[in-house]
């Protein structure tokens, strides 16, 4: 998916390991994909200093040995940020590292408090000072105004207070922490290391650390990680539903990540099984717009007996800052990502598969590409219901008006991507492949149905 939403956030900790910063380091390396705009990682010894190192960019761009030598010590802590709320500068890099009357304190945070802003404004009337425009730093101005003695006293006051989705990491110099949202929107898992644990967004860093699977934090739950291992504290209360994010089983996470009880690469597969009996079609040939379209087209070419083929070709260099050649060429941008295998396509009736439309240009552009090379029909199956409304807990989306779907029905985004046909996941063939139910998962992209009130318009706008 070209025209897309952004990916959010993700965080890792580590704890009691001697190189807890390179952990960090892969971890940030293995999702990647969470968010490409910053990264940084915050690392201490039990009752030391902390150390810390954050810029813009990619993993690799922002970190080389020399740097990760000089993040010293057992306890580490990291975020690769996309900006979800607040201006993609380098103020709002994490981890946000603070000293306070307490001592000191390092937090990582993937998410969106919806209630942000009011508390913002209420915090500035008191006097607060905030060098960011990031929500993150709400958190750690209510945890050093907190006049509990006890932190986890501190932290269950300041948690009550905020609404939203999110997982956080953070440490005191001498434990980590790992909390979830009541709802479990935002994922967060632990892991346990030969020496160590480890708090991660996705199950696939486990795997590039060396790191066993232990559990995934519940909805509402603290972790607190010492010399003396885990220990399990429900600091919130829950309600009967959950909320997870569907968008990770679409598009967000990894393949080869466990998230919300199942495996990504199962759920994906039988979102395209699930399309291909619910939207058949005669075809020659299926192909996936890579990458995120890869797995479910397998499943809709298993279920559907067409064959499967790479017939578009992604181009994985294309940086962030390649120059566009001054005399223009028509569907540039598309064109630099992806390219026709001709041979595969002239001629042949062609189902293509995506997870999403979003403000469909790069659809139509697709569709007009696969023509070109000589399809005699282009089918369109999207692996998810429409898009009708934008994310606010935590993804940086379109908006409303942008999002086709929400002000076009089927046929007129048909003819807008100019295809033969096109055909969405319906809703219950998504909840029934990812194993849950419309109380299982938060599906507000797709239905409009926000499990968290917000405060005003404004606190959505990120």
């Amino acid at each position: 998916m070209l025209d897309c939403f952004h990916d959010e956030c993700g965080i890792a900790g580590v704890y009691g390991n001697p190189e807890a910063a390179n952990h960090a380091y892969l971890s940030l390396y293995a999702f990647q994909h969470r968010g490409q705009e910053s990264a940084g990682i915050t690392a201490c010894f039990p009752g030391g200093s902390f150390s810390s190192h954050k810029g813009r960019g990619l993993v690799s761009e922002v970190f080389d040995q020399e740097k990760l030598n000089q993040l010293k010590g057992t306890i580490a802590i990291g975020h690769n940020r996309y900006s979800t709320s607040g201006k993609a500068i380098l103020e709002n890099a994490q981890p946000f590292d603070i000293e306070y009357h307490r001592g000191r304190l390092s937090l990582a945070h993937n998410g969106n408090l919806v209630n942000s802003h009011l508390l913002r404004r209420e915090l500035e009337a008191m006097g607060a000072i905030f060098r960011t425009t990031n929500d993150s730093e709400v958190l750690l101005h209510l945890i050093a105004r907190s006049r509990h003695e006890d932190f986890i006293e501190t932290l269950r006051s300041v948690f009550m207070t905020v609404r939203g989705a999110y997982s956080i990491v953070m440490t005191d110099g001498e434990r980590l922490y790992g909390i979830r949202d009541p709802l479990g929107i935002r994922p967060l898992i632990l892991g346990e290391l030969e020496e160590g644990l480890v708090l991660v967004s996705e199950s696939c860093a486990l795997d590039l650390m060396g790191a066993t699977f232990i559990r995934e934090v519940n909805p509402g739950e603290l972790i607190v990680i010492d010399g003396k291992g885990f220990q399990s504290i429900q600091l919130l209360p829950v309600t009967e539903r959950s909320a997870f994010c569907i968008f990770e089983f679409v598009y967000f996470a990894r393949p080869d990540s466990f998230q919300f009880g199942n495996y990504v690469h199962n759920v994906r597969k039988e979102f395209g099984r699930t399309l291909a009996r619910e939207a058949p079609v005669d075809a020659d040939v299926v192909i996936p717009v890579p990458d995120s379209g890869i797995v479910p087209t397998l499943g809709f070419s298993q279920e559907s007996g067409i064959p499967f083929e790479m017939g578009l070709i992604r181009n994985h260099y294309v940086g962030r800052t390649f120059i566009e050649p001054k005399q223009s060429i028509r569907h540039f941008g598309v064109k630099i990502k992806l390219n026709p295998v001709k041979s595969l396509l002239e001629g042949k009736r062609v189902v293509v598969i995506d997870d999403s439309i979003v403000r469909g240009t790069t659809s139509r552009k697709i569709v007009k590409m696969i023509r070109d090379a000589g399809a005699k029909e282009v089918h369109m199956r999207i692996a998810a219901p429409p898009t009708i409304c934008p994310c606010f807990y935590g993804v940086d989306t379109p908006t409303r008006s942008e999002l086709i779907a929400s002000n076009h029905d089927l046929e007129q985004i048909c003819t807008y991507i100019t295809a033969d046909s096109l055909s969405y996941l319906s809703h219950e063939g998504m909840f029934t492949a990812a194993g849950g139910d419309r109380n299982t998962f938060c599906s507000a992209c797709f239905d409009g149905n926000y499990p968290i009130p917000f405060d005003s318009p404004e606190a959505g706008t990120t």
